[in-house]
């Protein structure tokens, strides 16, 4: 029978002991986490401190300092949004309704993610992010940075260059969509590290995707468009607040990832 090395044998225990501390935690997949964590850690220290802040809730992108979106490794701080896979759907849906497109806006930007993914898609584009959190955009200059992207702090909008009206094509806006109320029904990894900015839409959860739908058409080119994720039960008011506003609207659903896209286009 062929034994272990004494190094292989260490590891093998480490990591077993990563992952018993993982699954006690309530980790459904301490395993796969277990080898993130252990890949990432560069000292014993530091896997130590990486399991603690885990074990304490912490969502594992943030103890990582990483996420994986859409093909890239995108870098997640503390208290910032971490991008959710379903939201790689959005990406896809504008990258096939606008594959052309010279100038994209992220709002609510959060990471960055979907703006860099956007950009690593479509090549030379000009690039803008904007989220009215600091720290967000702080993070999302450093992932907009490869692409020569610019990061604004502010308020939807309010701070843009004025030179990108009617200039868009993709305006994508990954806009908090969670009613006030239903805040304190999500998982403690997302209230408890993430920011409320970044998941309360206001009371029935649209108030943002309001505030968008009105302003989109002024920004976007003719046939550029914006989308914007909602959830299932929100999905047809929503398509008709982008109809209002004057959008050729469609839905986009993925049921694999419970993804849902409202995707607004300027006619003209």
């Amino acid at each position: 029978m062929t034994s272990l090395s004494d190094s292989d044998t260490v590891d093998a225990v480490i990591s077993g002991a990563v992952v018993s501390a993982l699954r006690a935690a309530g980790c459904v997949f301490a395993e796969d986490e277990a080898e993130l964590i252990l890949a990432t850690a560069r000292t014993p220290d530091e896997l130590a401190a990486m399991v603690d802040r885990r074990t304490a809730g912490q969502p594992l992108e943030h103890v990582l300092g990483w996420a994986e979106f859409h093909g890239l490794r995108v870098l997640v701080e503390p208290g910032v949004f971490v991008p959710r896979r379903r939201t790689e759907f959005l990406v896809d849906q504008a990258l096939a309704q606008t594959p052309g497109a010279s100038v994209v806006v992220d709002l609510c930007c959060g990471s960055g993610a979907v703006g860099a993914a956007l950009a690593a898609a479509l090549g030379d584009v000009e690039l803008h992010a904007a989220d009215i959190d600091p720290a967000a955009v702080g993070c999302a200059r450093r992932n907009i940075a490869p692409y020569g992207g610019h990061a604004h702090v502010g308020d939807l909008f309010d701070p843009l260059p004025a030179a990108l009206r009617g200039r868009t094509g993709i305006l994508a806006a990954n806009v908090p969509y969670v009613p006030s109320d239903e805040v304190g029904l999500l998982p403690a990894e997302a209230r408890e590290h993430e920011p409320l900015v970044a998941l309360d839409g206001g009371g029935d959860g649209l108030d943002v995707l309001r505030r968008v739908a009105a302003g989109a058409r002024a920004w976007l080119a003719p046939g550029g468009c914006v989308l914007v994720e909602t959830s299932e039960r929100q999905a047809e008011d929503a398509v008709e607040i982008f109809r209002r506003a004057g959008l050729a609207t469609r839905l986009a659903v993925s049921e694999e990832l419970y993804a849902n896209v409202v995707i607004g286009v300027r006619g003209d």
